[in-house]
């Protein structure tokens, strides 16, 4: 199919997993895309997976300043942006008592204070119509032991796709969000954790999750798609859950 015929894409966060999936399937349904990272390992083996044909950009999605020079870069490069997914992100879990300022504001920075200003940064380069899809979390809705400040950073990111579609929508730009549920991807390998004890919270976590199982990126990268895609036009400030039922 080629449902993002001639679009011209940004996905944050796509070197790996969820990101990475979604640019690959971008690319498959004709696609021009750009993905941005921080590992230059991981930015390397992007390359390798997506082809010469892919905008690769090495930015942190925390760095306020660095939007305006990537909305710009691939503003220029293609000529204007049709379709964009906020994707980077962090989940870093800990008891209450466990927090400190330093962790706290680096999962604002990423999730929450980043995304918002490089949506206004590619104000300019964005046509219309174009979409913006924000990758929110379940987490936004349930009480998760250790997900407080996730949690938190992910709601309002979702207060977002609601309140910026209510302002954006008069350009012909729509922001809508989808919601994953746990799914199988390198960010639980950044937890920090013994592999004992990723795997004990790895049982955890899918003894909540009616379907049995972890996600697969694929399956959010598709949802994503439909977002993206011409075939969601009366879709604004929604959410799309993905979950596996955890949220029941």
């Amino acid at each position: 199919m080629n449902r993002l015929e001639g679009k011209r894409a940004l996905i944050t966060g796509g070197t790996s997993g969820i990101g990475l999936e979604t640019a690959r399937q971008f690319i498959a349904e004709g696609a021009r895309v750009a993905i941005t990272g921080t590992n230059p390992k991981t930015l390397e083996e992007a390359r390798a997976v997506l082809g010469d044909d892919a905008l690769i950009l090495r930015v942190d999605a925390a760095d306020v300043e660095a939007q305006a020079g990537l909305a710009r870069t691939v503003g220029q490069a293609f000529g204007g942006i049709d379709s964009v997914f906020i994707n980077a992100g962090v989940a870093d879990l800990r008891p209450v008592e466990a927090w400190d300022v330093a962790g706290f504001d680096r999962s604002l920075a990423v999730n929450l204070r980043g995304p918002f200003f490089l949506v206004q940064a590619l104000l300019p380069w964005l046509a219309s119509p174009a979409s913006i899809v924000l990758n929110t979390s379940i987490n936004a809705h349930i009480g998760m032991p250790t997900s407080s400040v996730y949690a938190a950073t992910k709601a309002g990111l979702l207060s977002l796709a609601r309140t910026l579609s209510g302002e954006l929508i008069g350009r012909g730009i729509r922001v809508n969000a989808v919601s994953p549920g746990p799914v199988q991807t390198p960010l639980y390998g950044k937890l920090g954790m013994s592999p004992a004890d990723l795997d004990k919270t790895a049982q955890a976590i899918l003894s909540q999750v009616p379907a049995g199982r972890f996600g697969t990126p694929s399956e959010i990268a598709k949802a994503v798609v439909f977002l993206a895609s011409d075939e969601s036009p009366f879709a604004v400030g929604s959410e799309l859950i993905v979950d596996g039922g955890m949220g029941l």
